[in-house]
């Protein structure tokens, strides 16, 4: 590795760590410096005094029948910026577009119209399900909600059959979320998430807690939908190789922003941010001529409330620089779509 100035090397002459990408003509989801800052409030009067940036300026696109990867440790982010994508929660600043329409400028009806092509699976299946609601009931709200369905056997004949999609039996119905097993809530969830024939859907740490035997089923589930369906996910994991096996291209995420992108196959054979290549360095290798040596950051991952100055990375990165402690890194360009933010020429 060898250092260089802000306009050497392959940087960029900008230095922002947004990651910006280009335009591209096949994008499905555009998300443009997207922020979400959470107020800190104190005293009698609760004023702000603070605030927690939980995303901080990211940017990343999804392709129409594209698997994007976003990874990073638990707080980083990850899950804040696929909610504020789908506007669950309202983003500080930042622009969201979905073919084209503005996301987080639509309201009432439009927005509802929206929704129906953006869907989320959620991390937990035994607290995303209401206990007092029966499969039907579950899986058919949002056919309820949109008025697709005339009747109460109309919805359960609907649900019977995304329940098949998701391979349970389509008796089930009339169950309710006690009498399933965790990966057969999961499906149920995922069946939910289908009902409204999205477009795109946010697949949120998805199968994290679920047994590896189940999460191998679940992620041969969503990959064989999105063939079947042309469906186009944001596959928000912290298991670098689950994120493998699915993703077309993944972002990391460090502190609220990302930090590099690439695709799959690029980003796992040449790594360039220091903080990619210590967390691929801990995915387990069943191949011993395949181990590399661990790398283990030092320190704990600073507050997002007090951001540390210039690279969020430095206080725990092991080939840190003078530069790097008062100036942001530079967008740097590994060609082919691979982009890293950071002071090293890698």
């Amino acid at each position: 590795m060898s250092a260089t100035g802000a306009g050497g090397g392959a940087a960029t002459s900008r230095h922002d760590t947004s990651g910006l990408e280009p335009a591209h003509e096949n994008a499905l989801l555009s998300v443009r410096n997207l922020k979400k800052y959470f107020p800190v409030r104190k005293g009698l009067l609760s004023r702000i005094v603070a605030h927690v940036k939980a995303v901080d300026d990211v940017t990343f696109r999804v392709g129409a029948g594209e698997t994007l990867g976003l990874v990073g440790e638990s707080g980083c982010g990850k899950t804040t910026a696929g909610r504020a994508a789908l506007r669950l929660i309202e983003p500080s600043s930042g622009l969201v577009s979905f073919e084209g329409r503005d996301v987080l400028a639509a309201r009432g009806a439009d927005l509802r119209r929206l929704r129906r092509h953006m869907q989320i699976i959620f991390q937990d299946p035994y607290a995303s399900l209401n206990p007092r609601m029966s499969v039907a009931d579950i899986v058919g709200e949002g056919l309820k909600v949109h008025r697709l369905v005339s009747s109460r056997a109309e919805l359960e004949s609907r649900v019977g059959e995304l329940l098949e999609r998701v391979r349970l039996d389509p008796s089930f119905v009339n169950r309710y979320p006690h009498e399933f097993s965790g990966g057969q809530r999961q499906r149920i969830g995922i069946a939910r998430a289908l009902s409204l024939s999205p477009k795109f859907i946010v697949c949120d740490e998805a199968v994290s807690a679920l047994d590896v035997s189940i999460q191998a089923q679940i992620i041969n589930l969503l990959m064989d939908l999105r063939d079947e369906l042309g469906l186009s996910y944001l596959f928000i994991a912290h298991d670098l190789s689950v994120v493998q096996h699915i993703s077309d291209r993944v972002a990391v995420m460090y502190l609220g922003k990302i930090v590099e992108r690439a695709r799959t196959d690029q980003l796992f054979a040449d790594p360039r941010h220091p903080y990619t290549q210590a967390l691929l360095s801990a995915v387990p290798k069943a191949d011993p001529k395949r181990r590399t040596e661990r790398i283990v950051l030092q320190g704990d991952v600073p507050s997002p409330m007090n951001p540390p100055p210039g690279c969020a990375f430095h206080t725990r990165c092991p080939a840190v620089l003078d530069v790097c402690r008062v100036e942001a890194p530079p967008l740097r360009d590994a060609g082919g779509g691979h982009t890293y933010s950071c002071h090293l020429d890698t």
